[in-house]
């Protein structure tokens, strides 16, 4: 049976507002280049007044990408929480328009909605300030059972596995998939997040999720080694698809026993990283609901992370359904 989305994506709603700035406006700020910081309302604000002309546009991991899927004809819904609030307009918004559907209520009371920051450097290289507002309170009524139901995927974030309440939100969504005889995928996002969660992540990815996505750092640290072949042997103890990507080198895949190595695409005008990862696993997962094969879909993951990264920020800025047709082969396979 035709299912009405192809993946269904779980995670924080947040506005990322991108400008580009120089490597002294981060010394002067006292911001460590390429890092992550939380910030709380009045810093996000402060540091707001001091930037220049910037982009505002929805962003958050897993919204990032659904918005992907939607672009390249993937049938996609986002589930996230935002405020009653001129950036939560603008998220729903900017989703929407892609072509996603965001049902999720807004919330009427507490923080405002979540911005992130993103100052990215001549290099390319970006430095991220949020502030998590109301993303960080989706809870289980959020979770839209005939939506997750009725999708192929779930995707969920791993940015938002610290609020027990997400927790329980993500709990029941996979429940609900696999009641439902559907798949589970999970980022695990970044780093840091592995850090503070590995027993858990190790739980979850032994127990709930079908289809992985890591970079190669991440899938280190989750299964404490340094040796990249002694990760990937564990991977394919704990779920049925792992996707690694290994930034100019490309990805790994593996699927049951198999292990599929997928060379890198080669960009000449590198702009800014933001969202390199999410993309990947847009362009992964459309082929993979497509019916394409383990090793095409790392290609397609490569291809529209390739593209991404040539412009400001983490959403398509071109139609990704007219870019992939004129990149793939006759045969299906990218080109």
């Amino acid at each position: 049976m035709t299912k009405k989305y192809d993946v269904v994506g779980i995670g924080n709603a947040i506005v990322d507002i991108l400008t580009h700035v120089e490597d002294g406006f981060l010394a002067e700020q006292k911001l460590a280049k390429g890092s992550m910081q939380l910030f709380d309302e009045a810093a996000a604000a402060e540091l707001y007044e001091k930037l220049g002309q910037a982009i505002e546009c929805s962003g958050g991991s897993a919204a990032n990408t659904v918005a992907g899927l939607a672009s390249m004809g993937s049938k996609s819904a986002f589930i996230g929480k935002v405020r009653d609030d001129q950036l939560g307009r603008i998220f729903r918004h900017d989703i929407t328009s892609l072509g996603a559907d965001f049902t999720t209520s807004n919330a009427t009371w507490g923080p405002a909605t979540a911005l992130c920051q993103v100052l990215v450097t001549p290099d390319a290289e970006r430095t991220m300030c949020t502030y998590l507002g109301a993303c960080v309170n989706l809870t289980e009524e959020d979770i839209d059972e005939e939506m997750i139901r009725n999708a192929s995927i779930t995707y969920l974030e791993g940015y938002l596995w610290d609020p027990e309440e997400a927790k329980k939100a993500f709990r029941k969504a996979i429940a609900i998939a696999h009641d439902a005889g559907q798949k589970t995928s999970l980022s695990l996002s970044d780093p840091f997040c592995v850090d503070r969660h590995r027993e858990e992540f190790l739980s979850l990815t032994r127990d709930d999720i079908d289809i992985l996505f890591a970079n190669e750092e991440e899938l280190l640290m989750l299964f404490d080694t340094r040796d990249l072949n002694t990760a990937l042997a564990a991977v394919k103890e704990h779920c049925e698809i792992a996707a690694i990507t290994r930034g100019a080198k490309g990805c790994v895949v593996t699927y049951n026993s198999e292990t599929i190595e997928v060379s890198g695409r080669r960009v000449s005008n590198l702009v800014d990283t933001t969202g390199a990862g999410d993309l990947f696993a847009a362009g992964f997962l459309h082929g993979y609901v497509s019916g394409a094969d383990m090793a095409t879909c790392g290609s397609m993951g490569n291809l529209i992370a390739s593209e991404v990264i040539s412009h400001m920020g983490a959403r398509p800025d071109i139609d990704l359904k007219a870019f992939l047709d004129q990149n793939m082969g006759t045969s299906g396979e990218v080109n």
